[in-house]
């Protein structure tokens, strides 16, 4: 079990107002899995995303990532994990724009403990030929491919992607996911996708509903779908 997180609990305060964002939520992965975590907005699957990327901490439960429970991580401690664990990719790119594609991409490597060969990870997402163009060169799909390219540079054991295909379109969404799929294949990376859509979760091996701060199903999956043949 690579990821295995019980009775995690987070409320937000706001003045007098406190805001629950997880009751006793849990959840479990196995290495080299897909999940896809589904659920409306404010139903805690961001919240769930952040604790397990070491971003946020949880008020109370435990959460072991590869062993570790991070739960239990000092700030220093966390701070560790994130860069050497964990790859983030959300919806906006967040790309340095007046550095090149492999310039974006060497600032991460500089700080990763053991990163792959970039050029092995410029081919695998299509964008060796675009390695000297800079962000407001690349269309928005080519820029994701760029962020994903960044947050797998690391070698990262868990990869998180939140609402990455929440601003392309249908076109660049299914080259990103099958990318996705093939980073899971050929770097055996364990990803976890938060997404308001549900015809993303037919590639996944686990799919988990939130509703209200709770996971209130979690399904596995035998047979994952090709992302290209997802029926959207």
């Amino acid at each position: 079990m690579f990821i295995n997180a019980e009775n995690l609990s987070k409320n937000y305060r706001t003045g007098d107002v406190i805001t629950t964002a997880l009751k006793s939520a849990g959840m479990t992965l196995d290495k080299s899995e897909i999940g896809v975590i589904l659920g409306p907005s404010g139903s805690g699957k961001s919240t769930m995303m952040n604790i397990l990327g070491g971003i946020d901490r949880a008020d109370s439960g435990t959460a072991f990532v590869g062993g570790v429970d991070i739960t239990k991580l000092n700030d220093d401690q966390l701070t560790e994990y994130r860069r050497d664990k964990i790859g983030f990719v959300f919806q906006s790119y967040n790309l340095i724009p007046h550095l090149t594609v492999l310039e974006n991409i060497e600032v991460i490597e500089n700080i990763s403990a053991s990163p792959l060969d970039k050029n092995e990870v410029l081919a695998a997402v299509g964008l060796s030929s675009k390695k000297d163009s800079f962000p407001r060169e690349l269309s928005g799909g080519e820029q994701q491919r760029i962020a994903i390219a960044r947050a797998i540079i690391k070698n990262p054991e868990l990869l998180l992607c939140d609402e990455l295909t929440g601003a392309l379109d249908f076109e660049n969404a299914v080259e990103v996911l099958s990318l996705i799929q093939n980073i899971n294949k050929d770097f055996g990376t364990t990803i976890l996708i938060i997404t308001h859509n549900n015809a993303i979760s037919t590639m996944a091996n686990r799919v988990y509903r939130f509703r209200s701060g709770e996971v209130v199903e979690s399904v596995g999956n035998d047979h994952p779908a090709d992302a290209r043949g997802i029926d959207w």
